[in-house]
């Protein structure tokens, strides 16, 4: 199996694991990058939970096809302009995950208040609920994102980025169910939020390819299950 075909693999894996967990939806999307400027996403009209490598298609960076007998999401720009602003980046997810954005929805700040999920804070928000579909928008959101690995979108969604596809996929669970956690506090109580201290540890501990390698066999082998 060559680099291509194992990345497909990788990519399909990924958004079927986010559709059997509740984050991505009908619209979701996700994406790697390839040489040449290239990128390989899912095909914009195809059901993410019955995915197969059939429904990728390779894109440039302006959308034009190269392969593939789909075309991608409108959201396409997205990905174009994180590749293009961020050359440390090798792959992005765009999706709607309930907990963060009713987060953003309702103005409030996203708080560290799980361990894992701190190692998406600070994180910024885009302040617009404007689908990411031309090039404006997103040198908006890649302004918004700086240098950090994720970001939300005002009442629209959420963004995480990495080196890999297997560093985005785990960003994007660690921060919703951060947001997640957050919100059942908050109808308690006032959730604790991490000291900078607890933070530093946090990212020193919790950062490593091994812990989030096994993040990802654990819902590989959850989705294998069902």
């Amino acid at each position: 199996m060559n680099d291509i075909q194992e990345q497909k693999l990788q990519l399909v894996q990924c958004i079927r694991m986010l559709e059997q967990s509740g984050i991505v939806d009908y619209n979701g999307h996700a994406s790697i990058r390839l040489p040449r400027d290239q990128i390989l996403i899912n095909i914009g009209n195809r059901m993410r939970s019955t995915l197969t490598v059939d429904d990728l298609c390779i894109i440039d960076f302006d959308g034009e096809l190269i392969e593939g007998d789909g075309k991608p999401p409108l959201e396409f720009h997205l990905h174009a302009g994180v590749y293009k602003s961020r050359t440390d980046i090798g792959a992005a997810i765009h999706c709607h995950p309930k907990w963060s954005t009713i987060l953003s929805t309702a103005g409030q700040e996203y708080l560290p208040v799980y361990a894992q999920g701190s190692l998406v804070y600070p994180l910024p928000v885009l302040d617009s609920p404007d689908s990411i579909n031309n090039v404006k928008m997103a040198k908006a959101l890649t302004n918004t994102l700086g240098d950090r690995p994720a970001a939300l979108m005002k009442a629209h969604g959420a963004v995480t980025i990495g080196k890999t596809i297997i560093d985005a996929f785990v960003l994007m669970n660690y921060l919703e169910d951060n947001a997640e956690r957050q919100y059942m506090a908050s109808q308690i109580g006032t959730p604790y939020s991490f000291t900078d201290t607890e933070l530093r540890l946090c990212r020193e501990k919790l950062w490593t390819t091994s812990l989030f390698q096994r993040t990802w066999d654990h819902f590989s082998a959850k989705m294998a299950e069902s």
